[in-house]
């Protein structure tokens, strides 16, 4: 299917541009947050199992997400930090700069990704749909956010492209060294995450094609690159996860609970109930942006009416992607994010065959004219402003598929630039709250949050500043009674289920006069009420008990609130928010102890 290209001359430093400007968008604000990692995936995850592998073999002990990220980590940690002595040091002394390292690192193989888009739309259709869907990529806000976190979503966009760009060359070349690339790149995908193997989609359909041609020897060259294909695929999944293979009983375990654990129905408290498609259909509009989701469904039929072959690799994928994702119990916007480059690639092939019908059409037009003014005795006038209105028409629509994009990642790096709600309110408690203090400090932050900072020495060894409740140990029933006898241990999920206004009491007679809260515990409750009643109750006994004596709010003067969600109460997409982290408030109780 032909779109207008540009020349060689021009589509390099517009890569460049791109490239730079989706590297900066990346990098701003990138020390959000830290020395605290607020993310729980973050902090749980990658960066701990890298460091930990320099206590024992390369086995990493866990597989609900796949190794791959964590490995380009602690390899990234040995060069950086010289080994086990160096890396546990910084870790301990100076947390900051291993996580900035590590984010580094995922925003640097998210820019790679766009290099590899831009060279798997070229090799399809030319220069300029390959320049416009890396572009688009590179502003789209999901992956710009997810940037600035040391996960493995964005940088699994890099093998999962490389593959697409393999299965570019079979469909338009065939040679093995395409079937090559496909399969390191889908054997590396799956390697860094499970779901990035939908990239087999695209890669059947090309092979199918292929085989179809009719050709005798290319179905055989099909057989052969298939062979090729599948057993770098493996090796390139085994090299990047070899314990799935040397450690294949907790391999298998972890990857069953991890798919029990996505399938398991609302399994978060405040989590959305009205379905997973029309969630992800609805994540695409402001994760991607309205004009390229809609561009990408305009692609999806231009292909099927022009070019089916090249519909075939980049159509089925996303559908069959939504439908399963949309049917499992969990759902969140970055979970998308595999098919991101296929639905770049849509939106732009049909961006660039808009602005080329468009031109065509005006161009047509100012002939006609010409041809009557002619007739009638006038010249008309230059014989290129077809040409240049086609020109003005492309840029203008590139412009508006790029904008809400490029606004959403803008004000993103502003508000991630900003010092975090949490770090606000505790430097407020350093020099407010009394050392050995007791507080109530919900989970909205890491356990060090609580301890001292004192330069020199390491955070995990130091003492408390302050007392703290132990808010993950159940002291309440769930009829609201004060357990007797025997605290159970909770998971964070299950925090506020643990809450009732008894507990206020409690805090009271023990001397735990000052309760920190934050929006994103209260928040699920209040979106989810029937869920935890007791919950409910509370929060509204603590904001009746307690007096508010500090609150570090998250949103712009004058806007604000945001409705609770699981991205936007943590992704900070709305133009509302001013700075990182949920809406802060300290209260002091002052009966019981506390009125003494």
């Amino acid at each position: 299917m032909a779109t207008a290209e540009i020349p060689r001359r021009w589509a390099w430093p517009a890569l460049a541009v791109v490239l730079a400007g989706g590297l900066g968008l990346r990098l701003w604000g990138v020390a959000q947050g830290l020395p605290y990692a607020y993310n729980a995936d973050e902090a749980d995850h990658f960066v701990p199992h890298a460091v930990a592998m320099f206590g024992h073999d390369l086995n990493p002990h866990y597989f609900a997400n796949p190794p791959a990220f964590t490995y380009v980590l602690h390899y990234l940690f040995a060069v950086a930090y010289g080994g086990k002595t160096g890396v546990r040091h910084a870790l301990a002394f100076d947390p900051t700069e291993v996580y900035t390292l590590a984010r580094i690192a995922a925003a640097v193989l998210g820019v790679a990704a766009l290099w590899l888009l831009y060279a798997t739309g070229a090799r399809l259709f030319g220069r300029a749909v390959g320049l416009l869907a890396a572009a688009i990529e590179a502003v789209a806000f999901l992956p710009v956010f997810y940037s600035h976190l040391a996960l493995n979503d964005v940088p699994t966009l890099a093998p999962l492209t490389l593959s697409l760009l393999g299965s570019a060359g079979v469909l338009s070349k065939g040679r093995r060294r395409d079937y090559l690339l496909a399969g390191v790149g889908l054997g590396l995908a799956c390697a860094s995450k499970y779901t990035a193997g939908i990239a087999i989609v695209a890669f059947v359909a090309v092979v199918a094609a292929r085989y179809l041609d009719g050709n005798p020897r290319a179905g055989r060259d099909a057989l052969v690159g298939i062979a090729i294909s599948a057993a770098t695929a493996l090796l390139a999944f085994l090299l990047a996860n070899p314990y799935s293979l040397l450690d294949y009983n907790a391999f298998h375990h972890e990857l069953v609970h991890q798919s029990t654990l996505s399938a398991e129905s609302q399994g978060k408290l405040g989590a959305p109930r009205d379905g997973g498609l029309a969630y992800y259909l609805w994540s695409l509009t402001w994760g991607l942006g309205w004009l390229p989701a809609l561009a990408a469904l305009g692609g999806a039929i231009a292909i099927w009416r022009r070019g089916q072959r090249y519909g075939w690799m980049l159509v089925p994928a996303p559908l069959l992607f939504l439908a399963f994702m949309g049917l499992q119990g969990r759902y969140f916007g970055r979970w998308l994010l595999p098919i991101f480059p296929l639905l770049c690639l849509l939106g732009a092939v049909f961006v660039l065959w808009s602005a080329d019908l468009l031109g065509r059409l005006a161009g047509r037009a100012i002939s006609a004219r010409r041809r009557s003014g002619a007739a009638s005795g006038d010249r008309g006038g230059d014989a290129a402003p077809g040409r240049r209105l086609g020109i003005v028409i492309a840029a203008l629509l590139v412009a508006a598929v790029l904008a809400q994009g490029l606004v959403s990642s803008v004000h993103s790096g502003l508000v991630l630039s900003r010092a975090d709600t949490r770090n606000l309110t505790r430097a407020w408690m350093l020099a407010n709250v009394p050392a050995g203090t007791k507080i109530v400090a919900e989970p909205v932050s890491p356990d060090d949050w609580a301890r001292e900072r004192k330069p020199g020495t390491s955070t995990a060894a130091n003492d408390y500043r302050w007392s703290k409740y132990p808010s993950l140990l159940a002291r309440i029933s769930p009829s609201g009674q004060l357990l007797r006898s025997g605290l159970s241990v909770v998971g964070i999920e299950n925090y506020e289920r643990t809450l009732s206004p008894a507990l206020i009491g409690y805090y009271e007679r023990h001397g735990y006069c000052i309760v920190v809260s934050g929006s994103t515990q209260s928040g699920r409750v209040f979106a989810d009420r029937g869920q935890a009643p007791l919950a409910v109750a509370y929060y509204r006994a603590l904001q009746t008990r307690g007096q508010v004596i500090y609150r570090a709010s998250p949103y712009a003067r004058g806007k604000g609130p945001v409705a609770f969600g699981f991205d936007w109460s943590f992704d900070y997409y709305p133009l509302a928010y001013h700075r990182p982290g949920p809406t802060m408030t300290v209260y002091r109780l002052h009966g019981g102890r506390c009125g003494r």
